[in-house]
């Protein structure tokens, strides 16, 4: 009787280890995560690496060109990207899919905006009367003058390597050419300063900005210009008049990605942030001046609720 029990337990055992799915375990290579010159996006590649490492997995980050990580990731020098902007990177993203190597990881809550606009100011002082409608600028050249823009009003624009010549485009394009002139800031912080300083001397300031963002609960003004429409701009056969699109916020990864590291992968796949999620994760740089991985790892600390189901 008990030989019996014992072979029928053994058999038993052996069928459930037999039936039992197998899974397969991260690899211990590192994932390369990629940081640009944003906030919101440096900070929640910590975010993510912190996710992946409370999984056990190794992380590096790796500094990239903001447009050239889709290619990087195409090549496998580079695990993912976790915030692709629809209006600024969604064509390097696509033509990099379409390449071979690289795979659409899913889309965050948050929808985005990348636009001129006004801090809040402007609106609340009248000093630029009728705006947020962008014909309201042709009567307000003196009021966004600044001392090196040679007589005509500034719309100081980020960095050239985020958007080219796209807002030289559509001044020339909307016939303001003659009023305006467009000077393209060194980095977000350039801008984020440009901000400060006009607000405390209750100056004009067309700038460039986008929305998650930690100005989002200053209540920061985007500048309504000609609808976008597919097609509208200079690149793709248009005038270039029209205003940006809003748009998805998506995440990339390389194809070998769900394979080597199938555990993180899955977690990468369920994350997706809102708006207020990333514009507290900029403030906590922007506002509290945290270094961002002290932010990243605050945010994580505070936010234990929001993350841990994505690796569940």
């Amino acid at each position: 009787m008990k030989l019996t029990k014992i072979l029928a337990s053994t058999t038993l055992a052996a069928t459930l280890a037999f039936s039992a799915p197998a899974f397969a375990e991260d690899s211990s290579q590192p994932i390369k995560i990629p940081t640009h010159n944003w906030s919101s996006q440096i900070v929640m590649a910590h975010v993510i690496g912190g996710i992946f490492q409370s999984m056990g997995n190794n992380v590096e980050y790796v500094t990239a060109d903001s447009q050239a990580v889709y290619e990087a990731i195409r090549n496998g020098d580079v695990t993912i990207s976790h915030e692709v902007w629809q209006s600024t990177f969604g064509k390097s993203f696509y033509n990099a899919m379409e390449k071979g190597g690289v795979i659409d990881a899913g889309t965050h809550a948050a929808t985005t905006l990348e636009e001129m606009g006004v801090p809040k100011h402007v609106i609340d002082n009248n000093l630029c009367p009728g705006l947020p409608n962008w014909e309201a600028l042709k009567n307000c050249k003196d009021v966004f003058k600044t001392a090196d823009s040679g007589g005509k009003g500034r719309w100081l624009e980020g960095p050239q390597s985020w958007h080219g010549d796209l807002m030289p485009v559509r001044v020339e394009a909307l016939g303001l050419a003659d009023d305006y002139t467009v000077t393209f800031a060194g980095g977000a912080d350039a801008l984020w300063a440009e901000i400060a300083s006009a607000k405390k001397d209750n100056r004009g300031l067309i700038v460039f900005n986008w929305t998650p963002n930690f100005t989002d609960a200053d209540g920061f003004v985007f500048i309504e210009f000609p609808e976008y429409k597919e097609g509208c701009r200079k690149a793709d056969g248009g005038d270039g008049s029209c205003g940006s699109p809003k748009g998805w916020l998506k995440k990339a990864a390389n194809y070998k990605f769900p394979k080597t590291h199938p555990a993180a992968y899955t977690a990468f796949s369920k994350i997706s942030f809102t708006t207020k999620q990333i514009g507290q994760m900029a403030a906590l740089v922007d506002i509290d001046k945290m270094t961002h991985k002290d932010a990243a790892k605050k945010w994580l600390a505070d936010n234990e609720a929001v993350w841990k189901p994505f690796t569940q």
